[in-house]
């Protein structure tokens, strides 16, 4: 069980190592105008998972860009046809592949 000052669910990245992860993330959908923005968004997040560890269990992120933005286009499409109304629903559809895509590390 991994434990840090006493507590077994901690956080151990780094504030420079986000910033850097977060602006590589931004460059690379700004300079792709958005077309990258799955790949940047596994990027930050498996980051911020991998460096999770809950009740002495650290998370893994298992997610890929690729199966990401094949629900990006779904859900992009979704939205065009249903006048944006789908739209409403995409945060939690990202939250859930999120999750679905996480586990915890062996």
């Amino acid at each position: 069980m991994e434990m840090r000052n006493g507590r077994t669910s901690f956080f151990d990245g780094g504030l420079l190592s986000f910033i850097g992860w977060s602006l590589l993330g931004g460059i690379i959908t700004i300079f792709t105008l958005g077309i990258c923005y799955p790949w940047a968004l596994c990027m930050v997040y498996g980051w911020k998972i991998n460096h999770t560890v809950v009740e002495g269990k650290r998370l893994q992120f298992n997610g890929t860009a690729v199966s990401l933005f094949g629900h990006w286009i779904k859900w992009l499409l979704l939205t065009i046809i249903t006048l944006g109304i789908y739209g409403l629903w995409v945060s939690i559809k990202l939250e859930d592949w999120k999750v679905r895509n996480t586990t915890f590390s062996n």
